[in-house]
C-alpha cells in the first residue's frame, strides 16, 4: 500500500464528490445530502488506510508523488506528507462528515439550493487537502489561494446576519495575503534556481537580504491567514457570519493553513530570517492570547466569543513555533490538531443552540440548561475543552507550548499563562449566561428549546468528545507521528533544545 497514491486521490475525490452533488436535482435535497455524506465518508476511511501505512520512523516525508504540469516553469504536481501534514490531513478527513451531519438542515434555513451548499463543503475539502498535502511551492500557493472559493460562497450564500459584508472582507484579507506571498514565491523561484520544488528550495543558499524579504512576504500572508494579532479582525465577522458547520472548519482547519506554512515554508526555507523575525512574532502571539481573550470576555454574540478565543488560541501556536524547542513545536503541532477538535465542536454545539433559539446572543438566553440539558452539558464540556482544562486534550498541547517557552524565554511563558487564567473568565462566564442560572420566559415559548439533542446531533459530537478525552489521557499515537518533523524543522532551523541545568547542591538547598 505504501506505493498507492494515496494523497493525489485524497485530493481529486472530494472534487469528483462535489460535482456529482451539484449535478443533482435541487429537488431533491435528501439525496445530496446523502451522496455528501457518504463520499466524505470514503474519504475518512481512505485516510484511516494511509494513517495505518505511515511508518513512524521512516522518511521525513512519505506517500511522495510528482507528475509534470509546467515543466517551462520547473511546476509539478507534487505531494508529499510528514507528520505534520499527516495530522491535519486526518482533522480534516474527521470533521468533514461531521459538519455535513450538523449541516443538515443548514441550507434548507437558507432558502438556497442544497446540492450546491453541500457540493461547496467537498469542494472546501479538496482544497484543504491538497494545501497540506503539496510539496511544491507553486502547487501549495494555487490551493492557497483556490481555498478561499468555496468558504466565501458558503458563508456569503448560506451564512447569516451581515454575510455579504464578512464574506467579503474575509476574501479581501486573503487576496491581500495571497498577493504578498505571490511576490515571495515569483523571488523564491528566482533566487532558487527556477524550481519550484520544497526540497531543492531547502537546500538552496539565500542572501541575507533577500532571505528576510522573501521570509516576511510569506509570514503577512500565513499571520493573515491564521489570524496573527493585528492581522486578525476578518475572523469574528466571518467565525460570526458563517453557518455553524462552515465556521467549524474555518476555524478548526483553514485557519491553520497558516500556522502550518509557518512551519512547512518560513523556518526551514528562511532559517535566518526566522531567527532574526522571531521576538517580534513572540511579541505578536503574545499579545494576541492576551487582547483576544480580553475581546471575548466582552462578547454578547456566542459565534463572535467563540471566534475570538480561537485568536487567543492562535497565539499560543505562534509563541510554540517561535519558541525553537522541541517541547514547544511538538506542542504547536498538537495544539493545531486539539484546538480543530475542542473549537470544532464548540461551534458545532453553538450552532445547535442558536438554531433552536434563532438567536446568536447570549443576552437572548438563561437557564437553557433546564430545558436542553444533554445540550448543555456537551456545551460545558467543549467550553472546558477550550480553556485547556487538565483531563483534555488541549491540556497537553498548551502544557508543552508553556513548558516549552519557559525553558527560553520565561517572560513571554509568564505573560502567555495569563491567558489561562482570561479563558476561564469568558469561557465560565459564557455558560453560566446562557445554559446556568433563573430559566428566561422567553425561552419557554421557543418550539426549537424544547428539543434537547437527537440522534444525529448526537452522532456528531460524540466522536468528538471521545478523541478530547482519549488524547487528553493518551496523545502518543499523534506524538508519534509528529515528533519525527518537528525535530527534522528544528535542525533546519539550526536551533537544538537547552540543556537542563543544575544548580550545585548548596544552591540547590537554597
Amino acid at each position: 500500500m505504501s506505493d498507492f497514491p494515496f494523497l493525489s486521490v485524497l485530493t481529486v475525490a472530494p472534487l469528483v464528490g462535489a460535482l456529482v452533488v451539484a449535478v443533482l436535482p435541487r429537488r431533491r435535497p435528501e439525496l445530496a445530502k446523502q451522496v455528501a455524506l457518504g463520499w466524505s465518508l470514503l474519504v475518512l476511511a481512505l485516510s484511516v488506510v494511509m494513517w495505518v501505512t505511515w511508518q513512524t520512523g521512516g522518511d521525513r516525508f512519505q506517500f511522495r508523488e510528482s507528475y509534470p504540469w509546467i515543466p517551462n516553469w520547473g511546476v509539478n504536481f507534487t505531494f508529499a506528507a510528514d507528520g505534520i501534514a499527516l495530522v491535519m490531513l486526518m482533522l480534516i478527513a474527521l470533521l468533514v462528515p461531521l459538519v455535513i451531519l450538523a449541516s443538515w438542515h443548514d441550507a434548507e434555513s437558507s432558502k438556497r439550493s442544497v446540492p450546491v451548499y453541500f457540493a461547496l463543503l467537498l469542494v472546501l475539502e479538496c482544497t484543504m487537502i491538497g494545501v497540506f498535502a503539496a510539496a511544491d511551492v507553486f502547487l501549495f500557493y494555487v490551493f492557497f489561494e483556490v481555498m478561499l472559493v468555496p468558504m466565501y460562497f458558503l458563508i456569503g450564500s448560506y451564512g447569516g446576519h451581515q454575510r455579504q459584508y464578512a464574506a467579503v472582507k474575509f476574501f479581501l484579507y486573503s487576496l491581500v495575503g495571497g498577493l504578498f506571498m505571490l511576490a515571495a514565491v515569483i523571488g523564491l523561484w528566482v533566487v532558487g534556481g527556477k524550481t519550484f520544488d520544497w526540497v531543492a528550495l531547502s537546500q538552496v543558499d539565500i542572501s541575507t537580504g533577500a532571505e528576510r524579504w522573501l521570509f516576511l512576504g510569506f509570514f503577512i500572508a500565513f499571520a493573515i491567514k491564521a489570524p496573527f494579532f493585528p492581522f486578525h479582525t476578518w475572523l469574528p465577522d466571518a467565525g460570526g457570519a458563517a453557518p455553524a458547520g462552515a465556521a467549524a472548519l474555518l476555524v478548526g482547519v483553514l485557519d491553520k493553513v497558516g500556522t502550518f506554512g509557518l512551519l512547512r515554508y518560513c523556518l526551514p526555507l528562511f532559517p535566518d530570517a526566522a531567527r532574526w523575525f522571531a521576538p517580534w512574532a513572540l511579541a505578536l502571539g503574545v499579545i494576541g492570547i492576551i487582547y483576544a481573550a480580553l475581546l471575548a470576555i466582552g462578547q454578547n454574540d456566542l459565534k463572535r466569543l467563540v471566534s475570538y478565543t480561537s485568536i487567543a488560541h492562535f497565539g499560543f501556536i505562534g509563541v510554540g513555533i517561535f519558541a525553537f524547542t522541541s517541547q514547544a513545536a511538538t506542542g504547536a503541532v498538537l495544539y493545531m490538531v486539539n484546538h480543530g477538535l475542542a473549537t470544532g465542536l464548540l461551534f458545532l454545539v453553538v450552532g445547535m443552540l442558536v438554531a433552536r433559539r434563532g438567536s446568536a446572543l447570549i443576552s437572548d438566553f438563561g437557564g437553557a440548561g433546564k430545558l436542553v440539558p444533554l445540550l448543555a452539558g456537551v456545551l460545558f464540556f467543549a467550553g472546558l475543552a477550550s480553556l485547556a482544562l487538565p483531563g483534555t486534550a488541549p491540556f497537553i498541547s498548551e502544557f508543552l507550548v508553556l513548558i516549552g517557552t519557559f525553558s527560553v524565554n520565561k517572560p513571554v511563558a509568564v505573560i502567555a499563562t495569563l491567558g489561562i487564567i482570561l479563558a476561564a473568565a469568558y469561557v465560565l462566564w459564557m455558560v453560566q449566561r446562557t445554559t446556568q442560572g433563573t430559566l428566561n420566559p422567553a425561552l419557554t415559548e421557543v418550539e426549537g428549546m424544547k428539543r434537547d439533542l437527537n440522534l444525529r446531533e448526537k452522532v456528531v459530537v460524540a466522536p468528538l468528545v471521545a478523541l478530547i478525552v482519549l488524547l487528553g489521557f493518551y496523545p502518543k499515537p499523534v506524538t508519534d507521528v509528529i515528533n519525527p518533523a518537528v525535530q527534522a524543522t528544528m535542525q533546519d532551523i539550526g536551533k537544538t533544545d537547552p540543556a537542563p541545568s543544575a544548580g550545585t547542591p548548596q544552591e540547590a538547598s537554597r
